[in-house]
C-alpha cells in the first residue's frame, strides 16, 4: 500500500510525498500516546517545593525549659512541628516527576500519532511554507488558506525568517524534527512539515 502526504500551496498534485507505511500507516495505540503525554508533561514539572522539617530549623537544640516542675507541659524543643516557627510535620522536599519510557515504545508512539494525523488529513508537506522574508503578513497569508487554528510547522533547520515570521502569530509553533513532542503533534489543527522534514521522521523513526 502507497500512502501519499498531500501538499499544500501547490497546484501540483504530483509533489504530493509518499512514505513509508511502516512510520505513517500504523494503528492508533491511544493508551501508549496518552502515556507519553502524561510523562511529557511530568517532565516539565519543576518539583522545587520545599518546606523544613524540624531537623532543618535553627535552633531547638536545648529543651525550652526543665521537664518538671514549671507548670507547663513538658518539651524538648523549639523546632517541634506543635511550636509556632516550628518544623513542619510532613515537609515537602525537591522531588523530580520525570518518568521512565523506553525508545522502543517512544518511537512506536510518535509513529502512531503521524499515521493518525495522516488519516485525518491533519498533516500536510510544504517546501513555500518555508519564508522568503521575516514579515508576520506574509506568514499569515501563508497559514490562511487552511482554515486551522493551532498550527505546527515542522522543518529539518530553524532559520532566521521562519522564527521572526512567526512569533507573533498566535498559536502557530515551529519545531525541529529533533526536538517533537507529543503534545504538540496530538494538539495541532493542521502539522505542516517539509520534504526534508519528512525524510528525516522516516529516517529516524523507520
Amino acid at each position: 500500500m502507497v500512502l501519499q502526504i498531500p501538499a499544500i500551496n501547490s497546484q501540483d498534485s504530483a509533489s504530493a510525498i509518499e512514505v513509508a507505511e511502516q512510520v505513517f500507516g500504523q494503528e492508533f495505540n491511544e493508551t501508549l500516546v496518552h502515556q507519553m503525554v502524561v510523562r511529557y508533561l511530568a517532565g516539565g514539572r519543576s518539583g522545587t517545593k520545599a518546606q523544613k522539617n524540624r531537623s532543618a530549623v535553627a535552633g531547638g537544640g536545648a529543651k525550652p525549659w526543665r521537664q518538671k516542675g514549671t507548670g507547663r507541659a513538658r518539651s524538648g524543643t523549639m523546632s517541634s512541628p506543635i511550636w509556632r516557627s516550628g518544623g513542619a510535620t510532613f515537609a515537602a522536599q525537591p522531588r523530580s516527576f520525570s518518568q521512565k519510557i523506553n525508545k522502543k515504545m517512544y518511537r512506536v508512539g510518535i509513529r502512531s500519532i503521524f499515521s493518525e494525523l495522516l488519516r485525518q488529513e491533519r498533516l500536510v508537506v510544504s517546501d513555500k511554507i518555508l519564508p522568503d522574508s521575516s514579515k508576520t503578513k506574509d506568514m499569515v497569508t501563508k497559514l490562511s488558506t487552511l482554515n486551522a487554528k493551532r498550527v505546527l510547522i515542522l522543518t529539518d533547520e530553524m532559520t532566521d525568517n521562519l522564527v521572526l515570521s512567526t512569533r507573533n502569530i498566535p498559536y502557530v509553533e515551529i519545531s525541529l524534527v529533533g526536538g517533537i513532542n507529543p503534545i504538540s503533534l496530538v494538539s495541532a489543527d493542521k502539522v505542516i512539515a517539509t520534504s526534508a522534514a519528512v525524510k528525516q521522521i522516516e529516517e529516524n523513526l523507520a
